[in-house]
């Protein structure tokens, strides 16, 4: 059986219209040649890396594999200091590093920059097929620079407001990201203190704003989520969340273990590990920050966190450890990356084909 709709598998030279997500610290050279070999687009989520940390995943990656890859980068706007939010925070989190035996709180500081010029000539070099943003879109002459070298370009967009301005300033499609996404959520353009809307709602919406491909994302974790994100007019769909426990990911046992335990009944947005909107299993960590709005900017919070973060990642509570998840983590399973992008293949068809 075909593929009701080859859109996305024209544009991205994929067999099947599946994006193995970019997930930044989980993804690893291994996962997106697995994913690519099986015919979905493998991706290497770049975003906390330095130009030589990336440019060995891209030359790793590329080894592996002849089919087409995609990187992905963090396009954030340079972040605020706040001296008053910064005692605050600092104040706030001096508890858990206590209970945990550090005696000094790290403060809240610069971890990665975004995607700049000295990024992009590095990725550049490696001549990418896909290139792709969270955040949404870097300056226009350095979307120019990669347009020149042949590179696809994706974004995320949480609204269809989002998703028009990234046709605009020149995405090739769009990743229709739904509240029920793991990790941070993409919104970029103010929000007037509406929430992100659900997949269901936000997919059909965004099909009918923009005239490139539509790519559906958040909570498909399974054939039927495939099948779903057809009816709704998108030409293909994006997921994360059924990776995160394959041995080719690189997140930490604490969290490949919390993600294979969960039901998917025990997700929840927070600020407290970044300083921005991400989806995580809950801890009690997350819980015990759940009613504090005012942390530093992002991404400074992840220097603040990141001891407690490894700290129970090490003593195996993962108490603190950042467990980004989707609310489709109920579906998960221990299987290789390859099992996954069979077992989604196979299970899409059998649907579709009814």
């Amino acid at each position: 059986m075909n593929w009701p709709d080859t859109r996305l598998c024209d544009l991205l030279s994929i067999e099947h219209p599946i994006i193995q997500a970019p997930m930044a610290g989980a993804t690893s050279p291994d996962m997106a040649i697995a994913a690519a070999n099986a015919g979905a687009l493998g991706s290497l989520g770049c975003a906390l890396q330095t130009v030589e940390q990336m440019a060995a995943d891209v030359a790793a990656a590329k080894s592996g594999t002849n089919r087409a890859l995609n990187f992905n980068f963090f396009v954030h706007k340079p972040p605020q200091h706040d001296p008053v939010r910064h005692a605050a925070a600092i104040e706030r989190l001096r508890p858990w590093y206590t209970m945990q035996g550090i005696d000094k709180v790290v403060e809240p500081a610069e971890t990665h920059p975004p995607f700049d010029q000295t990024m992009c000539d590095a990725l550049l070099d490696h001549a990418p097929h896909v290139v792709s943003f969270h955040f949404g879109l870097p300056d226009r002459s350095l979307v120019d620079q990669i347009k020149a070298k042949g590179c696809t370009i994706l974004s995320s967009a949480t609204s269809a407001a989002e998703a028009i301005w990234l046709e605009r300033h020149g995405a090739d499609a769009i990743i229709a990201q739904g509240y029920e996404a793991g990790g941070h959520n993409g919104w970029f353009l103010p929000r007037n203190g509406s929430d992100v809307p659900g997949t269901m709602a936000l997919v059909p919406r965004v099909v009918d704003a923009v005239d490139v491909p539509v790519i559906a994302a958040g909570g498909i974790a399974d054939g039927r989520g495939i099948a779903a994100a057809f009816m709704l007019g998108a030409a293909g769909v994006q997921i994360g969340t059924a990776f995160l426990a394959t041995p080719e990911c690189r997140s930490h046992a604490v969290h490949k273990d919390a993600v294979i335990n969960a039901t998917g009944d025990e997700t929840m947005h927070t600020t407290a590990f970044s300083g921005r909107a991400a989806r995580t299993l809950t801890n009690d960590y997350a819980r015990d920050m759940a009613d504090v709005t005012d942390w530093p900017d992002f991404p400074l919070m992840n220097a603040a966190t990141a001891p407690i973060r490894a700290a129970t990642a090490k003593d195996g509570s993962g108490d603190a450890f950042a467990l980004w998840a989707g609310q489709g983590v109920g579906l998960a399973r221990a299987e290789t990356t390859t099992e996954v992008i069979e077992r989604l293949v196979a299970e899409a068809k059998a649907i579709l084909n009814q």
